[in-house]
């Protein structure tokens, strides 16, 4: 009896016990759930803050080209305004190649006996290029006079190429094909590190946004020219949407070309823009696999893609010049006709103003007859501009006989730019139509039914693009016949994304690969990685967030009726998100950016606002007003010095800087005073010299002490969509 008892006991603890692991498997099982739900959150908004920032600079970017070259349409030829910003719309001065190549003489620069850099003969041969890599991997510095001459080089032979590039694979090949790598040299040599340096065994196809963020972005140009040079039939380069002049200006790689060929970096960059614009558009891999950049649009034609003038897009966000022949017979350019600019079109998000006459009508404007005219009602200006429409079709058929035949050709000109905007700017998405991308402000959204319907008219089964960063370096869509590919790891911030690259065999299934080219990266765990990546996030957030104080606080005291300057949480997130419109989850993200709060989980936004506040140099004379729009447009106010500063020293004069203060004040449709801005200009010309260095106006005025990754090479303090469209109520804006 006393056996059978103590056996029961046993059993009854053995099944205690039992009971009691079950119950802490399920604890341990329910924690590592909500875990990974709370790590997967995270790491989706930090993804979502870096992204929104990112694209409304491109669509920032796109909006200040489009104004001022309704500036260049609008301003007399003589006026200083027009002045300060016409050398960036003079894309084809001189058009025989031959008077280019004179130009771009490398002959008479001399390379000095104390150069320690890589020597170059030509025609290059594959251990000149291997070397080049490997001199680049060690921080050398390839010479000016190399430098022309190798991109000399490339121009002659891109001339030569078509718009699309037709290979084949062999059962003996496999074609890799690279996504973005924006200047990210480290992420390149990893890839021919683990693949291979290209070669005839192994061809390879780089799709394009080789420049820009990254601070190596000359030398990936020179490595991609340098192989290009040696194996023209096995290595292959379309263009990308950075490929461009205009963009180079806001991102970065017009900074480091002159920053470091002081000499000689004016005349690189000019041999770059016609190398850019002589950059095949697409490849097409055994007339199924088309790799191209961006992507496609309901009218994307690629017959008529081949047929373009592909080297007159010297930036793809602005339509081409015409060209006439003068007397002499030598043919010039200019500006296209207007409709070009006013025609009604899909492409909402790249507004260009209506035409308002003739440049004679515009001889006498200045700045602030257009900053006054902008501030006309937008019924009245339409009315004017119905009375001045006859009288100007009128004479335009008088005194040009030929106005229809141009008409076509403009007709014609438009149409091959929108086919290029397209294939350069556009990103899929998940529902069907195609609507224009207002994200990017170029472009258009491509949907699952306009997939299918191109593949069938092409007789393609797969398209491979890039221009998105994608966390794991690539992702499918629309039934995996849409292939984003990405090869810049650590893209936003360390630890932020993978780069992959993909193989094609002759059975043309995608092989992905995936890498993460920081050592750092890779020895930290998952929750330190996303930690890591989410604070650099957050501080950007913050960024923007004292960055829109004004407007922030007008929201909340529309919730605060009584002046208390307490919120409720939904109170406070309604309100931020109703100024930043970036669509975050700012209840769960209060923890993070909120520290303080009543016993009763009020928000103090005023006190809120200290906590934000970062310091910076002393600004206390400064009109605060001048100094919030310049936190918050910074990357455009520098993007506009980078273009008045015409010789490209770095320095402008106090008048210039006056100037392109008032540019942006135009453009914001705000007011600035000249006291406010003389009050500026003397705290950052403390040497007081009459010129403003560029880089330590921009640098005095960053809200942080360290730039993240995504800063790289550009400044981050952008504006959100709603400040980017004040404008767009104007119709001539």
């Amino acid at each position: 009896m006393g056996c059978g008892v103590t056996k029961s006991n046993q059993f009854h603890k053995q099944s205690g016990k039992a009971v009691t692991t079950i119950k802490a498997a399920v604890l341990i099982q329910r924690w590592y759930r909500q875990y990974v739900a709370r790590t997967e959150m995270r790491r989706r908004y930090t993804w979502h803050i870096f992204q929104s920032i990112e694209y409304s600079g491109e669509q920032a970017q796109i909006k200040l080209y489009n104004f001022l070259g309704y500036l260049m349409d609008n301003f007399t030829p003589s006026s200083n305004e027009r002045n300060l910003i016409s050398h960036i719309f003079r894309e084809n001065e001189v058009c025989r190649d031959a008077e280019w190549e004179r130009y771009f003489c490398y002959k008479s620069i001399e390379v000095p006996e104390i150069y320690s850099g890589p020597h170059l003969t030509f025609p290059l041969t594959v251990e000149q290029a291997v070397g080049l890599v490997e001199a680049f991997r060690t921080k050398k510095q390839l010479h000016s006079r190399y430098v022309l001459q190798l991109l000399l080089e490339t121009w002659k032979l891109l001339r030569m190429l078509p718009n699309i590039n037709r290979i084949s694979t062999c059962q003996s090949k496999e074609i890799t094909i690279c996504g973005d790598l924006h200047g990210q040299l480290e992420d390149l040599l990893l890839i021919f590190y683990k693949n291979g340096m290209p070669s005839l065994e192994k061809p390879y196809v780089f799709n394009g946004d080789f420049v820009d963020r990254g601070k190596d972005s000359i030398e990936i140009l020179l490595v991609l020219f340098s192989f290009l040079l040696v194996y023209p039939s096995d290595v292959y380069l379309n263009r990308g949407n950075h490929e461009d002049h205009i963009v180079n200006l806001r991102y970065g790689f017009t900074k480091e070309v002159l920053t470091k060929y002081k000499m000689h970096g004016k005349r690189i960059l000019k041999l770059l823009q016609k190398i850019f614009s002589w950059l095949p558009l697409a490849t097409v891999i055994d007339q199924k696999v088309l790799v191209l950049h961006g992507g496609i649009s309901d009218s994307t034609d690629l017959n008529l893609l081949a047929r373009v003038g592909r080297h007159s897009y010297v930036s793809a966000l602005r339509p081409p010049k015409k060209r006439h022949i003068t007397s002499a017979g030598t043919s010039i350019d200019s500006d296209m006709d207007e409709d070009i600019w006013s025609t009604n079109r899909r492409r909402a998000s790249l507004t260009y103003p209506k035409p308002l006459g003739t440049r004679e009508s515009f001889q006498n404007r200045s700045l602030q007859d257009f900053s006054d005219r902008i501030r006309v009602n937008v019924e009245d200006e339409l009315e004017i501009d119905k009375r001045r429409q006859p009288i100007f079709n009128r004479s335009e058929k008088e005194t040009n006989p030929s106005a229809s035949s141009d008409s076509v050709s403009s007709d014609n000109i438009k149409e091959e730019w929108k086919q290029i905007l397209d294939l350069l700017w556009s990103d899929p998405m998940s529902q069907n139509g195609c609507i224009p991308n207002e994200v990017r402000g170029g472009g258009c959204y491509w949907g699952p039914d306009v997939t299918e319907d191109f593949l069938n008219r092409h007789n393609l089964q797969l398209i491979i693009r890039s221009h998105e960063c994608k966390q794991d370096g690539y992702e499918f869509c629309h039934n995996r016949k849409v292939l984003t590919l990405f090869s810049a790891s650590n893209y936003y911030d360390v630890g932020s994304n993978r780069g992959a690259y993909v193989k094609l065999g002759p059975d043309l299934v995608p092989y992905m690969i995936q890498y993460q080219a920081s050592s750092m990266t890779r020895e930290l765990t998952v929750r330190q990685s996303v930690g890591q990546t989410e604070r650099s996030a957050l501080k950007v957030l913050r960024e923007q967030l004292f960055a829109h104080r004004s407007d922030l606080i007008c929201a909340f005291r529309k919730f605060d009726s009584g002046n208390t300057g307490l919120l409720s949480l939904h109170d406070w997130a309604s309100a931020v998100e109703s100024v930043m419109h970036l669509g975050l989850p700012w209840r769960m993200l209060r923890y993070q950016l909120v520290t303080r709060k009543t016993s009763d989980g009020m928000i103090e936004y005023h006190e809120w606002f200290n906590e934000l506040a970062i310091k910076g140099p002393n600004t206390d004379h400064i009109d605060q007003s001048l100094l919030e729009t310049l936190y918050r447009h910074r990357s455009t106010l520098e993007t506009i010095f980078r273009i008045v500063d015409t010789d490209n020293s770095g320095f402008i004069t106090i008048e210039d800087f006056r100037q392109t203060w008032k540019l942006l004040s135009v453009y914001l449709k705000m007011e600035i005073t000249d006291e406010a801005i003389s009050d500026l200009a003397v705290t950052i010309d403390s040497n007081q010299d009459g010129s403003i260095d560029i880089d330590e106006f921009m640098e005095a005025f960053r809200l942080t002490d360290k730039k993240s990754r995504l800063e790289r090479g550009r400044s981050m303090f952008m504006g959100t969509a709603p400040d980017l469209t004040k404008l767009e109520g104007d119709p001539n804006i």
